[in-house]
């Protein structure tokens, strides 16, 4: 793997740990797209990292599991500002 991949894995895996953000979130700072997000985290750091990866994995199942509910505030927020 090239190094600044691996680079940009680990920061935006410390990036993730640090703040609890979202795939969203993270591809938002870091300029790239939700799906290259999800291969690092989900492929690329496990080859990295196991311990980063194991907290990665916690974190990404917590947002996972939100979701639903981030979309209805999202929505009745949008109505509400009408």
């Amino acid at each position: 793997m090239r190094e600044e991949i691996c680079k940009r894995v680990l920061l935006e895996a410390e990036y993730i740990i640090g703040t609890r953000s979202t795939l969203r979130q993270t591809a938002g700072l870091f300029g790239v797209s939700k799906s290259t997000v999800h291969v690092d985290m989900s492929k690329r750091l496990k080859r990295i990292s196991e311990k980063k990866y194991k907290k990665i994995e916690k974190i990404l199942n917590i947002n996972f599991s939100e979701k639903h509910l981030r979309g209805g505030l999202a929505t009745k927020n949008k109505y509400l500002a009408m």
